[in-house]
């Protein structure tokens, strides 16, 4: 009988800084599909010299429906879905391989570790981070949600060896795109469901944002960088809640 096929689904944009290391992490894969949003870096040509095959889409519909194409692109049993800013361990990818020759079920949760501008972060809400990202083809996809979207599936998941390396934020200038990025694709997502904002609220919900990463998630345990990280939440949600009002104010208008 043959053993089962592993096809690892990524998606990009300027995404040139991590992709060979990311790729080149993979090489145990059978197949690997990029589907990028119209980088102007060297992301494709990166992709392509690590045999990935590139699907070039013009429009960007949201990180959950782009990277339900990049599944769909894929034929094999076995889907691992990451970021191209994130390696996967040598253990890691044995265990991957373990799993998929041997499956004992559907979807597989990997620990992910994620450093903030050079620091592993263990603490701040964002560790232990244990993720599904390994899924027998069929068995879940991807939320339809603009920006932190999720796996969707409806069976047990079991947990696998190492630890998925997520560069997330190597330096300042990507800490102030994301918070942009993010508060933006939060405001018009929540204004698409009719939500509603304030000044006052945005003050209030940034505040509890702050508290909730630096207190309660013990941010002050990774000293520097748990202080940055309650900020960053903190001016995050501080941003979607004033753009969620500007553009509630622009529907009134109109």
């Amino acid at each position: 009988m043959a053993e089962n096929t592993l096809g690892v689904a990524l998606i990009t944009h300027n995404a040139a800084a991590r992709l060979a290391q990311c790729l080149e992490a993979l090489s145990f894969a059978d197949d690997i599909v990029v589907v990028d949003s119209g980088s102007t870096d060297d992301t494709v040509s990166i992709a392509r010299a690590h045999r990935a095959r590139v699907i070039v889409a013009a429009d960007w519909p949201g990180f959950g429906p782009q990277k339900n194409r990049a599944v769909a692109a894929l034929s094999t049993d076995w889907i691992l879905s990451i970021d191209a800013d994130e390696i996967v361990s040598p253990e890691l990818g044995t265990s991957i391989l373990a799993a998929v020759r041997s499956p004992l079920v559907d979807v597989y949760v990997v620990d992910r570790l994620s450093s903030f501008c050079g620091q592993w972060v263990h603490h701040s809400g964002w560790y232990p981070d244990w993720i599904p990202r390994l899924f027998r083809r069929g068995a879940a996809r991807f939320s339809d949600d603009l920006v932190h979207e999720r796996l969707v599936f409806e069976t047990a998941a079991s947990r696998l060896e190492g630890k998925l390396l997520h560069y997330s934020y190597e330096d300042f200038g990507t800490v102030l795109r994301k918070l942009d990025a993010y508060s933006d694709a939060g405001a018009r997502q929540r204004h698409a469901a009719g939500q509603r904002a304030s000044f006052g609220k945005a003050l209030a919900r940034g505040a509890w944002a702050f508290l909730r990463t630096y207190l309660l998630r013990r941010g002050f345990l990774d000293g520097r960088a748990g202080f940055m990280i309650a900020v960053f939440n903190a001016e995050t949600v501080y941003y979607r809640f004033l753009k969620l009002d500007a553009l509630n104010r622009q529907r009134d208008v109109a």
